[in-house]
């Protein structure tokens, strides 16, 4: 197991990661700012944190209420 560590190219997967992250981190802190939303906040809350990098692209596209 530990050789098939040593064969990821972390060089492409780590910035992947972190930009996942920082997504997922900035999509929940505008979920719990905004009053109104598409749908229920628990429902983007599950969605931002478990549909990876999709959820939330999604949340910003489609789940923010244009006012």
């Amino acid at each position: 197991m530990i050789e098939q560590l040593g064969n990821i190219p972390w060089a492409i997967i780590a910035p992947l990661i972190i930009v996942q992250l920082i997504l997922m981190i900035v999509a929940l802190f505008d979920l719990r700012k905004i009053h109104a939303t598409n749908g229920t906040k628990i429902l983007w809350v599950f969605i931002i944190v478990f549909v990876n990098l999709l959820g939330p692209i999604a949340y910003f596209i489609v789940g923010r209420k244009q006012t």
